[in-house]
């Protein structure tokens, strides 16, 4: 689950974040190795959003995520669902790193709510892979674990493992359009930003009302689906866990395999993260990747070009906003561009797609 860091001493890195007196108490409370010693071994690399540190209690590796320093508006509440979807997997076999102990009470760490998982013993594909960029074998292994995880996850029955009530599943699809427009129209508040100058975003957004499906069924969405959100057995190439699941909610589980199709490597496109994944992309093709998904679901994959075509064109709004907060010097502006140009690629394979 990442590397500790170590920029700095561990104690200026928790400073603040944790009450290592109170921490342990609550997890003797819980029964999580009471009575032993407790390290913190210092702080992972993964998420932007929230803080992830790798504790050692005894003998044993784990994973206490919380907020940010600055905890925002919602961040708690982000929280409370996230234990309530780890809670709902440890009833699945979908890979994930277990549920050890969670937190909703804000008192204990100083108005965050947290919880604690196992540590899993994994590598981001996105940032490094042991095996020779030459393994194709390996290499194909790994996109079809990738979407077996995926599909194993769109087949669970939320209601059955206790997720009834975490989302609006009702008009979820319908009331993606309209969400999106409505974010990208708020990037006018930053007067330096001079509006979205985004290929066919309007045409791409009248296009995906007109084609939307009709019919299709609710299930857990993880609503961040894809390559650096995965953990993976550098031994099997197998996907050892699905991480960060912030944005999950009870949706379209359909919508995630389109965000894998929208950000899958694709030839001849640099992607700047290592040979890693670049070598996907001529391991295996598209169809290949879907139909390896058909055959692990019953959902109706018909209409699967809408769904790639709605994560092109609702990543490529929400990366136009770090643009237009750079234009405003609220973001490195140099990473604004990147992300800029990032969307007006995404917007461009969507119009493909959708052939508008």
């Amino acid at each position: 689950m990442g590397s500790p860091s170590t920029d700095l001493s561990v104690s200026t890195q928790i400073d603040g974040l944790i009450d290592l007196v109170a921490l342990r108490a609550w997890l003797d409370d819980q029964g999580v190795s009471p009575g032993r010693p407790l390290e913190v071994v210092g702080l992972l690399g993964g998420g932007t959003q929230n803080i992830l540190l790798r504790l050692r209690r005894g003998s044993r590796d784990l994973v206490l995520r919380r907020g940010p320093r600055h905890l925002r508006t919602s961040t708690n509440d982000n929280l409370r669902r996230e234990m309530r979807v780890l809670d709902g997997l440890s009833r699945t076999r979908v890979p994930h790193a277990r549920l050890v102990a969670d937190c909703p009470d804000e008192d204990i760490l100083g108005g965050a709510a947290f919880y604690v998982m196992e540590l899993v013993d994994g590598l981001n594909p996105t940032v490094e892979m042991p095996w020779a960029e030459e393994d194709v074998t390996r290499t194909r292994r790994l996109c079809f674990s990738t979407v077996e995880a995926l599909a194993g996850l769109g087949e669970v029955d939320h209601e059955a493992v206790g997720l009834s009530g975490v989302g609006r599943p009702d008009g979820f699809l319908e009331r993606q359009v309209a969400r999106w427009r409505s974010e990208l129209a708020t990037y006018a508040r930053f007067p330096e930003y001079q509006g979205p100058d985004l290929p066919a975003v309007a045409a791409i957004g009248d296009w995906l009302d007109d084609n939307r499906p009709a019919d299709w069924t609710p299930g857990i969405l993880h609503g961040d689906f894809h390559l650096a959100n995965l953990l993976v057995d550098p031994s099997t190439a197998e996907v050892a866990a699905i991480v960060d699941w912030e944005m999950a909610t009870i949706g379209d589980p359909l919508l995630d395999l389109g965000s894998l199709l929208a950000t899958w490597p694709r030839p001849g496109r640099p992607h700047g993260v290592g040979w890693s994944v670049d070598s996907m992309a001529s391991a295996v093709t598209k169809p290949e990747l879907v139909q390896h998904y058909a055959d692990r679901s019953h959902r109706d994959m018909s209409a699967i070009d809408w769904y790639e075509v709605l994560a092109s064109w609702k990543l490529a709004i929400v990366i136009e906003g770090t643009h237009a907060r750079a234009c405003a010097g609220l973001a490195p502006r140099d990473t604004g561009k990147m992300l800029h140009a990032w969307a007006v690629t995404l917007l461009d394979q969507a119009r493909v797609v959708a052939g508008v």
